[in-house]
């Protein structure tokens, strides 16, 4: 439930913006189960395929750059094509479509990593670099389905279930792979690279399966913005409709702001959440297993932190529990530094797990609320932009530090910029001014 009070600065003086019909309970729950498919790479890619890349296809340094610029350039690439995709999935009502071949997509790579032999290390890291772009490309899509499914009075709540169902999702995802490894010789697996190729396999079919009730169930509520017309005009079009945002965001100065501050912390965190595996496997000598149990916890854990978070937006208001986040994120890599036992990275996770969906469900419900109706997608494609446009600094900047001076206590201090700039441009947002020119849009 929301807060009905006039108490937060946050609430609305215009009336407040409906969707098209009121969603239905099945096409929330089918919403939420992509953040369930989804979350299956998220949880293992930071553990088996990291380890598998760095222990068996591309063991030392390489490894490690393989996987840092991996990232980096899909995010880059992404970051790409994420507004001109959002526009044109706008123009064609098309995003459940491009939802579907983004994310099967993904999920059909990350099967293949764990079909391809170990010897065939340019495949595996071409198969990984297709299955992060696709997974980054796939979330302005979904996103831009939130506004349309729930009113402002709901943003927060459905936001937050949905990142909620993710942690679970992939917490049961990554219990099978842990499964698989610990049951391994049992059941006929009897070496370490197998059993992570198993894991891996078990990664691509559960986000494709969990995939379908969202592509099945969904459809697009927002009315075609252009006929029918071949793809490359449709492109052109939508190209054409990003200037012209880009030239005119003074309209949405509010959102404009918001976007740079997230563009940064972001980066903050997303680093920490895609390298943190490389500091424990390299300062703390984490082994896979032991590295599954602590993201395992993570996830369960950031289930009830989501809502948490949510419920706390709802009652003290998006700005101010957005800020509380973020200062918990910069006490978190200031301690990160002095940690040099494994039962200090369990306490420092359990808190990390606390924030770490609360974090992106209240931004994203901070961006839902300052979007245009009419325009959900493409907005949701620079939500993606601002969340990748310099996404490959902070993996190329945590791995070059970690290379050069041997020290990934160093690389994730150098983080803390990132969090706390970040932190000072979205202190300056107010979510009423935003929400009113969104209104005007």
């Amino acid at each position: 439930m929301t807060n009905e009070t006039n108490m937060s600065p946050e609430r609305p003086t215009a009336a407040p913006r409906e969707p098209a019909a009121r969603a239905t309970r099945r096409e929330l729950w089918a919403w939420a189960c992509y953040d369930w498919a989804n979350s299956a790479y998220s949880a293992l890619s930071i553990t088996i395929l990291v380890y598998y890349i760095k222990a068996f296809v591309l063991p030392g340094k390489a490894g490690d750059i393989a996987w840092g610029y991996g990232i980096g350039g899909s995010m880059l690439v992404a970051a790409v094509l994420s507004p001109v995709l959002g526009a044109l999935a706008d123009a064609n009502a098309s995003k459940r479509r491009w939802l579907a071949v983004t994310a099967l997509g993904g999920a059909l790579a990350s099967l293949l990593i764990g079909v391809v032999p170990t010897t065939q290390a340019g495949a595996v890291v071409a198969l990984f670099i297709a299955a992060q772009l696709t997974f980054e490309l796939s979330f302005g899509f979904y996103n831009g389905f939130l506004p349309e499914l729930a009113d402002e009075q709901e943003f927060n709540r459905v936001s937050a279930w949905g990142f909620a169902a993710g942690y679970v999702g992939g917490g049961l995802a990554l219990a099978a792979a842990l499964a698989v490894i610990a049951l391994g010789p049992r059941i006929g697996l009897a070496d370490k690279p197998t059993q992570m190729r198993v894991s891996l396999i078990i990664m691509g079919l559960w986000w494709g399966l969990f995939t379908l009730p969202t592509v099945l169930v969904l459809r697009d509520r927002s009315p075609r913005r252009a006929a029918a017309m071949p793809l490359h005009r449709a492109a052109l079009v939508a190209f054409k409709e990003v200037i012209h945002t880009l030239r005119n965001v003074r309209q949405y100065a509010t959102l404009t702001t918001f976007l740079a501050g997230f563009l940064l912390y972001n980066e903050g965190v997303n680093t920490v959440i895609s390298q943190s595996s490389l500091f424990a496997m390299d300062e703390l000598r984490m082994n896979a297993e032991e590295l599954i149990l602590v993201i395992l916890m993570i996830q369960f854990a950031a289930f009830p932190g989501a809502l948490l978070v949510g419920w706390l937006a709802d009652r003290w208001g998006q700005k101010q529990t957005l800020m509380l986040c973020l200062a918990c994120w910069t006490a978190i890599l200031i301690a990160a530094y002095f940690v040099t036992t494994k039962g200090q990275f369990w306490g420092l996770a359990v808190v990390l797990a606390l924030i770490l969906g609360g974090t992106q469900s209240v931004s994203r419900a901070i961006m839902g609320v300052m979007t245009p109706a009419s325009r959900t997608a493409e907005f949701m494609g620079f939500f993606s932009l601002s969340q990748k446009a310099t996404s490959m600094v902070g993996p190329v900047l945590f791995v070059t530090i970690k290379t050069n001076y041997g020290s990934a206590r160093l690389a994730i201090l150098c983080l803390l910029p990132f969090i706390l700039i970040g932190w000072a441009v979205a202190s300056r947002i107010d979510v009423q001014r935003g929400r009113a020119e969104a209104l005007r849009g």
